[in-house]
């Protein structure tokens, strides 16, 4: 397997620090408002990595903090005249929904910030006394130019460091890059003690406690979004690496940007969709779909029209095993040929190939057509092909809802209607009378039925909207 690491800026070949056992740690949301369809491609790719892994056999602890004290999320308590603790609240619940929705296997730990200040504080006071920190009038900042190595995962020269979007300008710094530790409390601001008077820790300093708490002082995978590789992963690694002087993780992954209109969709340029609003339109698997049909690394650019294609997409994917009635031999043992394994092998190949997401579904594509292939010459191998469609499927977190799916809940009255208009639409259609026919057609449709017609007659199949 081979994994494109943003540190080394070139694939690497992966070996896990301990053999069958992978540790990962994924930069979670900051909860002062509703998660966007970005945050939910960052979600939705490290859950397929942890899903492959374990495909794959390994035992994997994925690690997700939650950062529910910040600057942001005080501003957002002062709009709504609640306090911090409460918005955090609100949207740790609404975060958790959406994560849900969206068929996120559950995580093995979820930390809070705010559950961890005291090791935080442990943290920034051990930077200070090895002189990698300094205060200043109740702030404490990391001097970057004590870090020899810092710039290293980003790229960016210290020299090259001046105030500016991403490089905080404040006076008291020896240099404008140096970043917060702690921030000195402002009045009714929530605050906690510390050496350096009340106040709160600095958000690349809880990451850095939280991913060592739960995974040790060196981990196998660090991930996040593109735009967090500069400052917030590069200030993570210099402190860890401060402290520890060993690599804070081996692998460092990034997913590319979601865009809108050729713009990163951001809270911040308020170009965003929530993922609550987008779930009210389309289903959850048609949006992991989307994310999945390019490779996590490449931009996306956000279109109702792509997503239903999408959307089309997976109804193939049920309408098939639809067709082959796949819930009457779901329990039955598979006995793969060699051709079957044979595809196993090259979607196995694709995930090896740093997560090409792109190229597995081309092979659930190739699997479907030979399904219909078999099914059309009355070839009963087409159910070891659908019990591999399904296994690999499931492995980029697909047929989550299987037998929900594909239950039609139709009564025997019901599909004999069914099969009556069927049977009205083929007298309309020996007749030419090409309106009638299509109307049974639409109508069915429209209730949810879709006909296939087939040069032995038609099929119908129950796909829920």
């Amino acid at each position: 397997m081979k994994i494109y690491n943003t540190l080394t800026r070139k694939k690497e070949e992966f070996k896990p620090i301990e053999p069958g056992k992978i540790k990962m740690y994924n930069c979670g949301p900051t909860v002062y408002n509703y998660i966007h369809i970005g945050n939910a491609r960052n979600n939705v790719v490290f859950d397929v990595i942890r899903r492959y892994f374990e495909f794959l056999g390994f035992d994997v602890t994925y690690v997700q903090n939650i950062t529910d004290i910040d600057d942001k999320l005080i501003e957002q308590s002062i709009s709504e005249k609640i306090p911090a603790s409460e918005v955090a609240k609100k949207y740790i619940k609404a975060f958790f929904d959406d994560i849900t929705k969206l068929g996120i296997k559950k995580l093995t730990h979820q930390p809070k910030a705010t559950e961890y200040i005291g090791e935080m504080i442990k943290l920034i006071k051990t930077l200070e006394d090895k002189g990698f920190a300094y205060e200043k009038n109740g702030d404490v900042y990391f001097s970057v130019t004590s870090f020899k190595e810092y710039g290293k995962l980003s790229g960016k020269k210290i020299e090259d460091q001046k105030a500016g979007a991403r490089v905080e300008a404040n006076k008291l710094k020896k240099h404008p890059a140096d970043f917060t530790l702690w921030k000195k409390a402002k009045p009714g601001e929530p605050n906690w003690g510390s050496p350096w008077g009340k106040g709160r820790p600095g958000w690349h300093t809880e990451c850095v406690v939280m991913s060592r708490k739960f995974l040790g002082e060196t981990f196998d995978i660090h991930g996040g979004g593109n735009d967090l590789i500069f400052p917030h992963h590069e200030n993570e690694l210099a402190q860890a690496e401060a402290i520890s002087e060993k690599p804070l993780a081996n692998y460092w992954i990034h997913n590319g940007f979601l865009d809108l209109e050729g713009e990163k969709m951001s809270k911040s340029l308020g170009n965003f969709f929530t993922v609550k609003d987008v779930l009210k339109k389309f289903d959850p698997e048609t949006i992991r779909f989307f994310f999945l049909s390019k490779h996590y690394r490449s931009p996306i650019d956000f279109s109702e029209e792509i997503l239903k294609e999408s959307q089309q997409a997976m109804k193939n994917f049920y309408s098939i095993l639809s067709e082959v009635d796949y819930l009457s031999f779901q329990t039955e043992s598979p006995e793969y040929s060699a051709k079957q394994f044979k595809l196993k092998g090259k979607f196995t190949e694709a995930m090896d190939d740093d997560f090409n997401t792109a190229k597995a579904v081309a092979v659930l594509f190739e699997i479907v057509k030979i399904i219909r292939d078999l099914k059309t010459k009355s070839n009963a191998d087409y159910k070891n092909y659908a019990h591999l469609l399904i296994e690999l499927g499931s492995a980029l977190g697909f047929f989550q809802n299987i037998e929900e799916k594909l239950k039609t809940n139709l009564d025997s009255i019901s599909e004999n209607l069914i099969e009556l208009l069927i049977k009205y639409r083929k007298i309309f259609k020996q007749e030419k009378n090409w309106k009638f026919a299509d109307m049974i057609r639409d109508d069915l449709k429209k209730t949810g039925i879709v006909l296939k017609d087939r040069k032995d007659g038609t099929d119908w199949s129950f796909e829920k909207n």
